[in-house]
């Protein structure tokens, strides 16, 4: 479980380079570990001394505004901790790997794709505040206001602090009662 999520105001961390793949997330040699904690002093760790990583303001950001094709390249899961216990609870992109869309979502971090104007203007400026709002689907930002799409199901879990899971255990007397009237 992760803490409910349903709203999401910070400054913006941009990363505008394409195609940051799981191993630039969460570099390999950190990978020895079977818990989410800690990943996040390794986070980007071959960026850490570039900016805007190197930034101390970067340490507040909930929202990471990357590139397109945010989170390709491996499957690891170990990417979406190191991003959430880093601090990041929603990264928006034009385009987020499937994978990793799926991997954020089960541990409390909102993948939003957006129209590469949006993405422009949010790339623009850095630093600057954005406001994402789950239950309306929406992200605001220097004064606009856009709708973006999430599943309903991920949405669900991520407004109630749930992983896959966690909602087939919070699920369980349905399952029980649905099992006993089909014997």
């Amino acid at each position: 479980m992760h803490e409910p999520l349903t709203t999401v105001s910070s400054s913006r961390l941009v990363l505008p380079q394409p195609n940051i793949d799981t191993d630039q997330i969460i570099p390999a040699r950190f990978l020895t570990t079977t818990t989410r904690h800690g990943l996040g002093a390794h986070a980007f760790a071959d960026w850490r001394d570039t900016p805007p990583l190197d930034d101390p303001r970067a340490a507040d950001c909930a929202v990471l505004v990357a590139g397109d094709n945010f989170g390709c390249g491996s499957s690891r899961e170990h990417a979406a901790w190191a991003l959430h216990d880093f601090g990041i609870r929603a990264v928006i992109s034009t385009t987020i790997a499937d994978i990793f869309r799926a991997n954020a979502i089960q541990n409390g971090i909102v993948p939003i794709e957006v129209a590469p104007k949006t993405h422009a203007a949010l790339l623009a400026r850095p630093w600057e505040p954005v406001e994402l709002d789950l239950p309306s689907r929406r992200i605001r930002f220097d004064g606009a206001e856009i709708e973006f799409t999430i599943d309903a199901f991920g949405a669900h879990c991520l407004a109630h602090g749930l992983d896959t899971l966690d909602y087939l255990l919070s699920q369980s007397n349905d399952i029980t009662a649905f099992e006993a009237a089909r014997a």
